[in-house]
C-alpha cells in the first residue's frame, strides 16, 4: 500500500497493489459526521459520472470503516498555467459535468456553503439550480491521463446554478497567473458560464471573496488561502464587484 499526499478530507486515501488491482482507495471511519456522509454521498453519485471520473470499482462498509475502492489512474494533477496544454482537456471535462443528467437522489442536495456570504437572500437564491456541481475544482482534482483529464475526488457534489462549477474554475485559473480577461474566456467556452446573467456571476464572486477572505482570518498561516483572497479580489475588481 502506498499512501498518498492528497484527499484531505478523508481519514485514508492510498494506492493499493493486490492481485486484482491496483485500486485507488478512501476511507473513513465509519461514526457519524460530514467525513462518512461526504464519502456516502460520494459513493451514490458515482453511477452517474460514467467518462467523467474514475470508476468505483467496490466498496466496503464494516463496523469501523467505510472503503471505497476505484480504478487506480495513473495521471498528474492538471497544470492551470497560462498556456498550458491541459486548459483545453480540463474545460471539456467541466463541460462533461454540467451534461450529467441530475439523479432524482440527488434532487435535495442543495448548495448552499456560499449562501452566509452573499450581501443578502436574494443573491443567495442567485446560486440555485437543477444542475450537479463537483464544487471542488482545482488542478489536484483534474488528473490528466494523456489527452483525457479525470475530475477525482468528488467529497461533496452538490446541486445549483450551471455557472458555479465554470466560475470556480475562473478563481483557480486567476491563482495560477492568469489575468482575469484570459480567465474568463477560458470560462466562455462553457455554456452554463453563457447562459449565467452577469448579476449572478457578480454576486457569486463577491460571495467567494468573502468566503475565503474568512477561512484566512480563521488560518492566518494558510498561504494557500491567502493566495486565493488575492484571485478573488482580482476578479472582483475586473467585474467592479464590492464585496466590503
Amino acid at each position: 500500500m502506498r499512501r498518498t499526499a492528497l484527499g484531505r478530507s478523508s481519514d485514508l486515501t492510498a494506492i493499493v497493489e493486490c492481485e486484482n488491482g491496483p485500486f485507488f482507495v478512501k476511507a473513513v471511519r465509519n461514526r457519524p459526521g460530514g467525513r462518512r456522509d461526504s464519502l456516502i454521498r460520494e459513493r451514490q453519485i458515482d453511477a452517474a459520472l460514467v467518462h467523467i471520473s474514475p470508476p468505483l470499482l467496490w466498496d466496503v462498509e464494516a463496523e469501523d470503516w467505510l472503503v471505497l475502492g476505484y480504478e487506480a489512474i495513473d495521471g498528474r494533477s492538471a497544470d492551470f498555467a497560462p498556456n498550458s496544454l491541459d486548459l483545453p482537456l480540463v474545460v471539456d471535462t467541466i463541460a462533461q459535468i454540467g451534461r450529467v443528467p441530475l439523479p432524482g437522489f440527488a434532487r435535495d442536495w442543495t448548495e448552499t456553503r456560499w449562501d452566509r456570504f452573499a450581501s443578502d437572500s436574494s443573491e443567495a437564491e442567485l446560486f440555485r439550480g437543477d444542475s450537479l456541481l463537483h464544487t471542488d475544482i482545482n488542478p489536484d482534482n483534474m488528473l490528466v491521463e494523456g489527452r483525457r483529464a479525470w475530475a477525482v475526488d468528488w467529497a461533496w457534489p452538490t446541486v445549483g446554478a450551471g455557472f458555479i462549477d465554470p466560475a470556480l474554475l475562473v478563481v483557480q485559473l486567476l491563482a495560477a497567473g492568469h489575468a482575469p480577461a484570459s480567465a474568463e474566456k477560458w470560462a466562455t467556452r462553457l455554456p452554463a458560464w453563457r447562459r449565467a446573467a452577469s448579476g449572478a456571476i457578480n454576486a457569486f464572486a463577491g460571495a467567494t471573496l468573502r468566503m475565503y477572505r474568512a477561512a484566512a482570518d480563521r488560518k492566518p498561516d494558510e498561504d494557500w488561502l491567502k493566495a486565493m483572497v488575492e484571485a478573488c479580489r482580482a476578479w472582483t475588481e475586473h467585474r467592479g464587484v464590492t464585496a466590503e
